[in-house]
């Protein structure tokens, strides 16, 4: 029988093919395996057995399903949430549009997150800011199924509301009224992008693509953003990394000033849009 080592390096080799983080797959697979945290398998357990069910998490991991959805989880700013198929598994890229969002909003903030998906932005956004409330939106209910579990899971609930609605419908936005921030990390894939495996096969599509260029959804939904936002509001927009000019554009023609954020590669990441004129 294979020990916990053996099996992990075996197992790094072969995730090669489908991961560029094989062997840290290969671990959070292990560790899932045998009911520990990846800590632990490290300090105490690479000596033991290899357990019966290692073999077939690798074995969907090489189909390649992500890891996330593998687990069920997924570690976002120091939070855990719960990931499905029915919702994009949250980034580390989106931390940028977050960190923008933290920097704008004001402590007692009144936050509408525009295609809410696992509640990451929105939730995230109400732990750090006690004094916040919010609404999510979404045009999938099973997604906002999840984002409403995870505000149970973080205790968030009584301050998230999870609501179905689809900006592209008319009077979507009725009975809202205006908030201090809006949030959004809408769909910003070109239709027919050459995507890994592991996103277009595993996650929603809905809220992946957006058109030839990707900016269908931008089109849509920035010139709407004015009625939702209070005097002095803030919105703030996950965009793809060569999007920065053509979604200043299209907020520029919808009476917004834009300020670029950068994630820690360097790459344009978020617009923070603020009215120009009220």
């Amino acid at each position: 029988m294979s020990t916990v080592a053996q099996a992990l390096r075996e197992a790094a080799r072969g995730l090669e093919s489908v991961s560029d983080t094989a062997r840290l797959d290969a671990e959070l697979l292990m560790a899932e395996a045998l009911g520990v945290s990846r800590s632990e398998l490290l300090l105490r357990h690479v000596g033991d057995p290899e357990p019966d069910v290692f073999a077939g998490l690798v074995r969907r991991r090489l189909a390649y399903e992500p890891v996330a959805q593998i687990l069920g989880r997924k570690e976002f700013y120091g939070r855990e949430f719960r990931v499905c198929r029915d919702v994009l598994t949250p980034r580390a890229d989106s931390e940028t549009t977050l960190a923008a969002a933290l920097e704008a909003c004001p402590p007692d903030a009144r936050i509408l997150d525009c295609g809410t998906g696992s509640g990451a932005l929105l939730l995230t956004l109400l732990a750090e800011l006690p004094g916040a409330r919010g609404i999510g939106i979404d045009r999938s209910e099973a997604a906002l199924a999840v984002a409403a579990d995870n505000a149970v899971r973080l205790g968030l609930a009584d301050r998230a509301e999870m609501r179905l609605a689809d900006w592209h419908e008319p009077d979507w936005s009725a009975g809202l009224g205006r908030f201090d921030c809006v949030i959004a990390n809408p769909p910003y894939v070109e239709t027919g992008a050459d995507l890994d495996p592991s996103v277009c096969e595993f996650e929603p599509a809905g809220a992946l693509f957006a058109g030839p260029d990707g900016l269908d959804d931008y089109r849509t939904l920035v010139p709407q953003l004015p009625g939702l936002l209070e005097p002095g509001g803030v919105a703030v927009l996950e965009i793809g990394a060569s999007q920065a000019e053509a979604v200043a554009a299209i907020a520029a023609d919808a009476g917004f000033a834009s300020e670029l954020r950068r994630d820690l590669g360097g790459r344009a990441r978020a617009l923070v849009l603020r009215k120009t004129r009220d």
